[in-house]
C-alpha cells in the first residue's frame, strides 16, 4: 500500500495528474499497478486523508491539491489535533499521576499489558485511544474525559495513519506509553508531563516526516551547506 500511496502522490506532486483532474479508475489503476483492489482503496483513503483528492459518489476521484498541507482525521485537521492535544493531555498526564486511584493504574497496566501482546494495527489503534482516555479518567475530572471522547475517532484515524504511512512502529509507541504509566505509578506529575510531552513531540515528528518526506535532492552535497 505504502508503494502504491508513494507512486500516486508523486504523480501528482509532479503535475502527472493536475488539481481538478479525475484518477483513472479503480480497476484500470489495480491493472496498471498491478494491486488488488483492498490494497489501492487503503492507499485512494489515504490520499484523501492528505487532503491531496476527494472522493466524489458516483463519479470517482479527483485531484483538489498538488501538495500535502494539512492531514485531516475525520472532523479535525491534524495540526488543529495536535495543538489541543497538548494543551490537554500534557497537563491531564500531571493531574493523573497526582489524582490516579488503584483501580486506574491496575487499568492502566492491564490495557499496556495487551498493547504490547498484540500484533493486530486495527486492535492496537482501538486500545491505544482506548489508553488515552484512560489517562484522562485518571485525572479524575469529568470534562477531561469528555474532551478526549469527543476527539476520540479523531485520535485513532491519526494513530491508524501514523501506524501504516509514517514507520511508527508499535513498540516505539509502547515504550513511549510504558513511559507515562511508570510516572503516574510513581505519583510524578513532572515526569508524567514530561513523557506524555515526549510522547506528542513524536507523533508531530512522525507526521511532520509524512507531510514533508524529505527527498534526495533536498539533501546537502559533501562539502556544501547543512541545514
Amino acid at each position: 500500500m505504502e508503494a502504491v500511496l508513494g507512486h500516486l502522490r508523486g504523480a501528482i506532486e509532479r503535475g502527472e495528474y493536475a488539481i481538478g483532474d479525475k484518477l483513472p479508475s479503480e480497476a484500470e489503476l489495480c491493472r496498471t499497478l498491478e494491486v488488488s483492489r483492498p490494497v489501492l482503496r487503503e492507499a485512494l483513503r489515504a490520499l484523501q486523508t492528505m487532503g491531496l483528492t476527494v472522493s466524489r459518489t458516483g463519479k470517482g476521484t479527483f485531484v483538489v491539491a498538488s501538495a500535502v498541507e494539512d492531514p485531516t482525521f475525520g472532523d479535525y485537521a491534524a495540526s488543529d489535533l495536535l495543538e489541543v492535544r497538548r494543551h490537554i493531555e500534557i497537563p491531564v498526564a500531571g493531574y493523573a499521576a497526582a489524582r490516579r486511584t488503584p483501580e486506574n493504574l491496575d487499568h492502566l497496566a492491564h490495557l499496556l499489558d495487551r498493547m504490547e501482546r498484540e500484533t493486530d494495527t486495527t486492535a492496537w489503534v482501538a486500545m491505544d485511544t482506548l489508553f488515552h482516555l484512560a489517562i484522562a479518567e485518571a485525572a479524575q475530572n469529568p470534562v477531561f474525559r469528555r474532551v478526549i471522547e469527543e476527539i476520540r475517532d479523531a485520535l485513532a484515524r491519526q494513530s491508524a495513519f501514523l501506524n501504516e504511512l509514517g514507520g511508527r512502529r508499535r513498540e516505539r509507541s509502547n515504550r513511549e506509553h510504558r513511559a507515562i504509566v511508570e510516572a503516574l505509578v510513581d505519583g510524578s506529575e513532572h515526569d508524567a508531563v514530561e513523557a506524555m510531552s515526549h510522547h506528542l513531540d513524536r507523533v508531530e515528528t512522525t507526521l511532520t516526516d509524512i507531510v514533508r518526506p524529505q527527498r534526495t535532492d533536498d539533501l546537502p552535497t559533501e562539502g556544501g551547506p547543512e541545514a
